[in-house]
């Protein structure tokens, strides 16, 4: 078992609070010392409350499904001898209803776009293969109950 931890940190200021008026910018801390700049999605809350310039829980979730899958598949291609020259990812979100009535992101498309040694990249098959098993190996793509689906872009 691992145990993972991030310190999610927010202070009011000066504004009144109860008229719903007041910033949603916080910080996330991580082990490892990095900081990023959080806050509710302008999608969400308007801005000037939403800090359009840090992340927003739905984008880091995004980034977290992209992450994940592209880090599996580039130790999948490594252990089976491609050499990776450039991974890029555009990956979305969509936040709809689910079953339940709830807002949710109930869907990601992946659109990982990867660049090989010209003279040693895997066949279509084999690159599919490899995002298929990217894809069932990420424990986040295992972790979430959204539908994940990956468009290759090579």
């Amino acid at each position: 078992m691992h145990v993972y931890t991030a310190s999610v940190a927010w202070q009011r200021g000066d504004a009144a609070f109860t008229d719903n008026r007041y910033s949603r910018r916080h910080a996330w801390r991580f082990d490892g010392g990095a900081e990023v700049p959080g806050s509710s999605s302008p999608l969400s809350v308007p801005v000037p409350y939403s800090d359009p310039s840090a992340v927003d829980p739905e984008e880091a979730f995004v980034a977290a499904i992209s992450s994940c899958h592209m880090l599996w598949f580039l130790g999948l291609a490594a252990k089976r001898g491609f050499r990776v020259d450039r991974y890029e990812d555009e990956a979305q979100g969509f936040m709809e209803k689910n079953e339940e009535g709830k807002m949710a992101i109930t869907r990601a498309t992946l659109r990982p776009r990867v660049a090989f040694d010209p003279a040693a990249g895997p066949s279509r098959e084999v690159l599919d293969a490899l995002h298929h098993e990217a894809h069932e190996r990420c424990y986040i793509a295992s972790s979430v109950r959204t539908r994940i689906t990956i468009e290759s872009r090579e």
